[in-house]
């Protein structure tokens, strides 16, 4: 069993951990409820595109790259060759292979634009279909959700206003 080296106290320092999620509306995928409503969604039918994903999940590893990270995850597992190593002799999308349409300098600053994300998935060989909230209903885009959802060869990445949702931050993106 892994224990930690010193008491957390001893080892606290100034910024977030583990940040409480605002609930409602956001639901800790870990908790009760999460494994319920995952339950729910594979009996469905609904969890076919997460096994493709889950496979390549991976941490952004700046804070601004969350658009990044999920368009590589999705890039990974639509296996769209990159075309060039990663690393040794790996072909696989990583963050810092996402320069195509924006350098990375200016993302890792500002973060990305919807348009510029759409850009480098296009860029990077995807088709790409995209859509704002302003030009669909919820209805919509919950159907959206759905075919990508039961696909598995379908993925959509969702930019959203994270203060909307009580978090901390601007925007954000995952991929689904």
């Amino acid at each position: 069993a892994a224990i930690p080296a010193q008491s957390p106290s001893a080892m606290a320092v100034a910024g977030f951990y583990k940040r409480p999620l605002p609930s409602p509306p956001a639901i800790d995928f870990s908790s009760l409820q999460g494994k319920e409503l995952f339950r729910e969604a594979f009996q469905a039918g609904t969890m076919e595109g997460f096994f493709n994903l889950i496979a390549y999940f991976q941490t952004q590893a700046e804070p601004a790259y969350c658009g990044l990270a999920s368009l590589a995850v999705v890039l990974n597992a639509l296996s769209i060759d990159p075309g060039r190593t990663w690393k040794g002799p790996w072909r696989w999308y990583d963050e810092s292979m996402l320069d195509c349409c924006e350098p990375l300098e200016n993302v890792k600053a500002k973060g990305i634009t919807f348009a510029k994300l759409a850009c480098l998935a296009k860029c990077a060989g995807a088709e790409v279909v995209t859509f704002r909230s302003s030009q669909s209903s919820l209805a919509e885009f919950r159907d959206r959700i759905v075919q990508c959802m039961t696909s598995g060869e379908k993925h959509v990445i969702v930019s959203y206003h994270r203060r909307l949702l009580g978090q901390v931050a601007a925007t954000f993106s995952n991929a689904a």
